[in-house]
């Protein structure tokens, strides 16, 4: 029996109702950025097919409860041609469809047009991450690029924006995609190596909730290009390649899954105290604790921590 049940965890009765569902089209990305939570890179691999898309778009059709779409990476502007066919699959299939991209080929106002003429009419959301992790200030010119040529089109853009580490302390925690003003910055992934010196820490037994992700039921999830269905990037509970995500959501329990258990009983603390990690002292956020413990409980739960490319493993 895994730690949920076994450690006495209670929920109240939940029942997962997913509407988003975000392809990770790549972990290929033209940035290596110090807040990246997926180790996006030049170097990194992994990149779905037409066959696969197809495949995930339609069991999620067959889900019954998904309507939105949202294709992002790394950076999957590097397979336009992938990515206009694969929106235009996903809006003749009724699903509301958004893109998140850094705009490197926004070089000029006509140039961002020509990338995204293939877009208008199908997509209702380009969101544009542009901060200084990405560019020398806040809103790039290719930010302001892509947003003229949306425009011009018709397609809704906003920005994505993340602080940086000074100023985390005074900005709003929101979801994954952000609204225009910068969101907290989260320590995990190759953020946790790169920037936590440069912030003050907390000790670990006052980091008793995830303070981001509801895991009993997210509202939405992050699908991979090798299928790993993520609760929250790098904790999978599936992989629809192998199995359909309709199965993957009914079998889904929270209080029995090793990773989602303890931390919806007290966080990340919560997660060092069930498996006695020997994990003490202080760190930049929960985000930070938990993806210490996540390292450190790869080799005790790898079909559930992973992929290899989420915890900076480049193949």
């Amino acid at each position: 029996m895994l730690a949920g049940r076994a450690s006495g965890y209670f929920l109240p009765p939940f029942d997962m109702d997913i509407h988003g569902l975000h392809l990770l089209l790549t972990y290929q990305c033209t940035f290596e950025c110090d807040h990246c939570f997926v180790w996006g890179s030049p170097w990194q691999s992994g990149v779905m097919t037409l066959q696969d898309i197809q495949l995930i778009l339609h069991q999620a059709q067959e889900l019954g409860t998904v309507s939105e779409i949202y294709f992002e990476g790394g950076e999957p502007f590097l397979y336009s041609p992938l990515l206009f066919k694969a929106a235009q699959l996903a809006a003749q299939m009724d699903f509301r469809v958004g893109v998140v991209s850094n705009a490197y080929w926004a070089t000029t106002p006509e140039d961002a047009r020509l990338w995204l003429v293939p877009l208008a009419g199908l997509i209702q959301d380009l969101s544009v991450s542009s901060d200084l992790y990405h560019y020398n200030e806040m809103v790039s010119q290719q930010a302001q690029n892509a947003r003229q040529a949306a425009e011009a089109l018709g397609i809704p853009v906003g920005f994505i924006q993340v602080a940086q580490p000074e100023a985390t302390a005074s900005v709003a925690s929101h979801g994954q995609i952000a609204a225009d003003e910068p969101a907290r910055l989260m320590y995990r992934g190759r953020a946790a190596e790169k920037l936590t010196p440069l912030v003050p820490l907390t000790q670990w037994e006052e980091l008793d909730r995830c303070p981001y992700e509801d895991l009993a039921n997210p509202g939405r999830l992050h699908v991979d290009p090798f299928g790993y269905l993520h609760l929250c990037q790098g904790i999978a509970i599936g992989n629809l390649y192998h199995q359909p995500l309709a199965e993957v959501i009914r079998q889904y329990d929270p209080l029995m899954h090793p990773i989602a258990a303890p931390l919806l009983s007290g966080g990340p603390a919560a997660l060092v105290r069930s498996y006695d990690l020997p994990l003490r002292g202080g760190f930049a956020d929960a985000c930070h604790l938990c993806y210490q413990s996540r390292l450190a409980l790869r080799p005790r739960f790898p079909e559930v921590l992973t992929p290899d490319q989420m915890y900076g493993v480049v193949n």
